[in-house]
């Protein structure tokens, strides 16, 4: 059985990167915030670059490489078997895919309906690009609310022109995996509104035991929603930039206007990184799922023992942990001074003042965040530990 990748890498190797996560803050600070795990490469995501690296292979990337990984992924993992490498086009990463799929569904001003709290880019994208986001919030399970999406799909469509849907799906940042039975409500709704679906999936291969990811694309009524994928989040390569994008049956003219220049993008160091992630990378991501599940459960142990008042959302997928810290009464004021790290507040600032522990503040993903931080858990059980260990002696000072 392959180790767990999560316990292979000490603190003080860790603090040797100069990624984000380990420089945004000084060096007494456990950062738990941003979505980058504590992990080395998957063995054959390494062997592959190396071979590249050791013939010079660093060009343009070229062919249908990563698309065919993914389809062959897909088929195994998913039963997911008709998923077309006809209708894929690559793109540098998801959320620059995100910006291109709605550039091809909607104009300037008009509507994008996403379903905060959600990560905190879809607001900066869409409204960078001349859209204007509207929301409907998850239900208090960190849910769809379909009856809010139906409300928010009217009003958005009121003042004329197109409508598109931002999915997050597996969701970030309540950790939901949406059921079919969700996801075919949605559809519904999509159909009748004749709203466009546009879904990231960057998390689609992180769910954990006891939930089953549900491709938007193989959802009757989805045939003319476009989802992007990569691997940037299941085997850490955020820094090797690639993504591809699907389009359903319906969309696929969609999907064949955006621009060629889009596909110059991708890195192809990163096109080979994460196609052998999905081609080969399948027992180390099952053993880091198992690393993740434990960490799931060691999480809510921890919690109950070092922050009573705090409550845990069990995450069905992705390795990141939603926290409501209301009853704590920390002040939800912005921080000064701290432009690094990107608008903390409240809770979030609370704990990296006072327990040198970096969190994701909540207010930045929008309606429902405030009050809450984002943890991330792909970590070793040490870090996860002391992190949480140092938030509860925190409070106790503060008491």
């Amino acid at each position: 059985m392959t180790v767990n990748p999560l316990e292979e890498l000490t603190l003080e190797r860790l603090r040797l990167r100069t990624s984000m996560k380990w420089r945004a803050h000084p060096g007494d600070v456990l950062p738990l915030w941003v979505a980058e795990m504590d992990v080395n490469l998957a063995p054959p995501i390494a062997d592959a670059l190396r071979r590249a690296v050791d013939i010079g292979d660093t060009g343009y990337p070229c062919g249908t490489a990563f698309a065919e990984a993914v389809s062959e992924f897909a088929s195994r993992r998913w039963q997911w078997h008709d998923l077309e490498v006809g209708r894929t086009a690559l793109v540098p990463d998801v959320m620059l895919g995100v910006v291109e799929m709605l550039r091809l569904v909607t104009d300037r001003g008009d509507a994008v309906v996403v379903n905060p709290p959600v990560y905190a880019p879809f607001y900066a994208f869409v409204s960078h690009d001349g859209r204007r986001v509207v929301e409907a919030p998850l239900g208090p399970d960190g849910r769809i609310d379909l009856g809010a999406l139906e409300e928010a799909f009217a009003r958005a469509g009121a003042p004329g022109g197109r409508v598109a849907y931002l999915l997050c799906n597996p969701h970030n940042p309540t950790g939901a995996v949406h059921t079919a039975d969700e996801l075919r409500g949605v559809a519904g709704l999509a159909r009748r509104f004749g709203v466009r679906v546009v879904s990231d999936e960057i998390h689609a291969p992180v769910v954990l035991a006891g939930s089953r990811f549900v491709p938007y694309l193989t959802v009757p009524g989805a045939e003319d929603a476009l989802a992007l994928t990569s691997g940037s989040k299941a085997w850490n390569l955020s820094g090797l930039k690639a993504a591809l994008a699907i389009a359903g049956p319906d969309a696929a003219a969609d999907l064949r206007r955006m621009p060629e220049e889009v596909g110059h993008g991708p890195s192809h160091l990163g096109v080979i990184a994460h196609a052998e992630a999905f081609r080969g990378g399948g027992d180390w991501l099952d053993a880091l799922l198992r690393g993740l599940d434990a960490n799931r459960a060691l999480l809510g142990d921890l919690v109950d023992e070092h922050l009573p008042g705090v409550k845990y959302l069990w995450p069905q997928g992705t390795y990141l942990a939603w926290l409501d810290c209301r009853a704590l009464g920390l002040a939800e004021e912005a921080a000064d001074g701290l432009a690094v790290v990107a608008d903390l507040a409240g809770p979030a600032r609370w704990f990296l003042d006072h327990a040198r522990v970096a969190l994701s503040s909540g207010h930045v993903f929008g309606t429902g965040g405030a009050g809450h931080v984002r943890l991330n858990f792909a970590t070793s059980t040490a870090i996860l530990g002391e992190a949480v260990a140092r938030m509860g002696r925190a409070l106790e000072r503060a008491r």
